[in-house]
């Protein structure tokens, strides 16, 4: 066998050593014997070579001779096959345990493999082992992270193989798991052009994250005694740089899908950093609705959606996140800013995404935030106009009033005035995203304003007016049909129906167009004017004035007090045609009242005489979710102002300010987070008549 080492390398001297130096080296070699567990005879021959050695470089003329080989080019040393294990020792020790682990895995391996049960193969399974170790480390050393665990992964299966040295296989096994990370960091680090390394660093990254128990480390695992969360953290944070935003939207969202919190907050910032840097505001969306489904310990949320409201052009709404604020010093901000609050909402959000958001991807990098552009950017501008257009917010005016468009020139400033968008409805799905990002569920419909000229010229509106009065009557039909169980029978009934009423209303538009001059009003649009201050929760129908008392339900005798016996609030249906404000209220607080008692854990939801099942099954789902999480709701709701915006035959929508307070419990009582409006909840509630009662069909929040 041939060794890649020279004589002065085996002894340990440099090729200039006296003979003094030469013998020094050799004796303090022959006391360093190596107390691995190598046999008697091994150990022997090892001395051999050491003293053949020494004694070749001490003696002048043979020296000589060997230097001149060496200047001629030779190199390498012939070692006999009874001393090769010997040879590979004293290679390992001249600090070359890479080579001596491949010549020593190749003397394993058939058919040269040494007779079982032999001196000769214990040796060199037990060599095999050291080298392997010793190359890792030294492959470490020079951050040459995979190759160091391809050592280790073949020095365990050459000791799986021989079955033996059980206790050294599992320090090679605890050095591979400990190496992990820095496999991760060398994979991911590579050129964005090394596919298959960058994939395997990536599935690398997730499994250990996984088996940790997601970003808070919640297993206990095998990585827990080689990593702390410190340390993994850490660790993380000199990862995220080399994973795209694309791969860490993907990662975040599957970690959050097993448990994580942290995850899902991390999710939200990847959406945004996608959104605002690739111009895809329809991820603001997706990051928006993360945020407000995550119950993390601390995090104040208001500020953050009122930072996706803002991009969105939802600047009224944007404002009152803002001011919804638990930060005190925050909203002390805001409000004392010496200019508009549009301006200071504007420098909060530049500020966040430059150093919060923006930061930590492979493939972002925007040195400068101007949200001036953003809004300027056509795109994002026909997005905001489909916005627009599919909120179903959009008023119709007669020729003299000009609807306001969003232009190029605008600033984020001249937004405060246009934007009318109901961000809430489309984030809840009640509306289409543009594009076709949600499917069309049920749309909140506002009362339009028409005049006769716009009966005579405008064809095209009566149309628009019909379609949304049909799906009014779409929601009044269709729940009286599914309860009859027709619609199970045959869905083409509803066509039907629907495509006779429509021609009715056909048949009423003419003669509208015959017989009226003056603008066209719903005679049943109540002033928006109606406002009622101050109204104590308790309400009791005993303190209706006597024209109230006429309009009332059967009910006069029954308060929101009065309790029954699972605990919940007595439910009353409300059948006038045309309630008062008094019953409206009654309605929303016995909504409020068992909504709130069903998320404590206090009673079941009973409630479907007055509340739509879409609203019911929202309320189980959110309930479910914190049986999931181990915690409750405290929800305590005041109603101070009811404004009437809106009534007809077929709907009702109110304006409400709410006094709210939520706080989240663990189960144990522990307080979690405590959420206070100051100084209201603006909340709009919609109504419903079907079945010849009213019903609580949809609320939005925050408008």
């Amino acid at each position: 066998m041939e060794l890649p080492l020279d004589h002065f390398r085996l002894i340990g001297v440099s090729p200039s050593a006296t003979s003094e130096e030469i013998l020094r080296a050799f004796q303090l070699r022959l006391d360093k014997t190596p107390d691995e567990g190598f046999t008697y005879e091994v150990l022997t021959q090892r001395s051999e070579l050491l003293r053949l050695t020494a004694d070749l470089l001490t003696e002048p003329e043979s020296r000589r001779e060997y230097e001149n080989l060496l200047l001629n080019g030779a190199s390498g040393l012939d070692i006999s096959s009874n001393r090769e294990v010997a040879g590979l020792i004293l290679l390992w020790e001249s600090g070359s345990p890479k080579e001596a682990f491949k010549i020593t895995r190749k003397a394993l391996q058939p058919p040269q493999t040494p007779a079982l049960g032999s001196s000769r193969e214990a040796d060199l399974t037990l060599l095999a082992a050291l080298t392997s170790r010793d190359a890792a480390i030294q492959e470490q050393d020079q951050r040459f992270y995979s190759n160091a665990a391809d050592f280790l992964q073949e020095g365990i299966q050459l000791l799986q193989r021989m079955g033996k040295l059980g206790e050294l296989r599992k320090t090679l096994e605890e050095d591979l798991v400990s190496l992990l990370p820095y496999r991760i960091l060398d994979f991911l680090s590579r050129d964005l052009n090394e596919i298959e390394s960058h994939k395997k660093g990536l599935s690398m990254l997730e499994n250990l994250i996984i088996k940790r128990g997601g970003l808070e480390g919640k297993n206990k695992s095998e990585y827990n005694n080689y990593l702390t969360q410190q340390e993994f953290e850490s660790f993380f944070q000199q990862i995220k740089p080399y994973l795209t935003v694309q791969e860490q939207i993907d990662l975040f969202l599957e970690l959050q899908r097993r448990g994580s919190s942290e995850a899902g907050f991390l999710a939200f910032l990847s959406l945004t950093a996608i959104g605002f840097a690739r111009r895809k505001p329809e991820k603001l969306f997706e990051a928006r609705k993360i945020l407000k489904n995550l119950n993390l310990s601390g995090l104040d949320s208001m500020p953050l959606i009122g930072c996706l409201d803002l991009l969105l052009a939802d600047v009224d709404q944007s404002s009152a996140r803002f001011l919804s604020s638990s930060d005190e010093k925050l909203r002390d901000w805001i409000n004392n800013y010496p200019g508009e609050k549009l301006e200071a909402i504007c420098i909060f959000c530049k500020n966040w995404l430059e150093n919060d958001v923006l930061v930590g991807y492979r493939d972002i990098d925007i040195k400068e935030i101007n949200l001036d552009s953003w809004f300027q950017d056509r795109e994002i501008q026909e997005f905001i106009e489909q916005l627009e257009k599919k909120s179903n917010r959009t008023i119709l005016k007669s020729k003299t009033q000009n609807q306001p468009k969003f232009n190029a020139e605008e600033s984020p400033k001249d937004l405060s005035k246009e934007s009318k968008i109901n961000l809430d409805n489309f984030e809840e799905g009640r509306l289409p995203l543009p594009g076709g990002v949600r499917e069309h569920e049920k749309p909140v419909i506002e009362e339009h304003i028409y005049t006769d000229e716009i009966i005579k010229n405008k064809s095209i509106e009566i149309y628009k007016y019909a379609i949304e009065k049909f799906a009014e009557l779409k929601f009044i039909f269709g729940e009286t049909l599914e309860n009859n169980k027709i619609f199970y029978k045959s869905p083409y009934l509803i066509y039907l129906y629907a495509f006779l009423i429509l021609f009715a209303f056909g048949m009423g538009v003419g003669i509208l167009r015959n017989n009226f001059k003056k603008p066209v009003q719903d005679k049943d649009v109540i002033d928006n004017s109606v406002l009622i201050n101050d109204v104590d929760k308790n309400v009791s129908y005993k303190n209706l004035n006597q024209k109230d008392k006429k309009n009332s339900p059967d009910i006069s005798d029954i308060t929101l007090s009065k309790k029954i016996d699972n605990n919940s609030f007595l439910v009353e249906e409300i059948t006038d045609a045309s309630p008062s404000l008094e019953q409206i209220k009654y309605l929303i607080n016995a909504w409020l009242n068992n909504k709130s008692d069903y998320l404590a854990g206090k009673s079941e939801i009973k409630i479907s005489k007055i509340v739509q099942n879409d609203l019911i099954n929202r309320l189980m789902k959110e309930r479910q979710l914190d049986i999931q999480k181990g915690i409750y709701k405290n929800i305590n709701t005041n109603i101070a102002n009811i404004v009437l915006l809106s009534q007809t035959a077929s709907r009702i929508a109110v304006s409400v300010d709410l006094k709210y307070i939520e706080k989240v419990l663990k189960t144990d009582g522990e307080l979690i987070n405590e959420t206070t409006f100051s100084p209201f909840l603006k909340v709009k509630y919609i109504l419903g008549f079907s079945n010849k009662s009213w019903k609580l069909v949809d609320y939005i929040s925050g408008v």
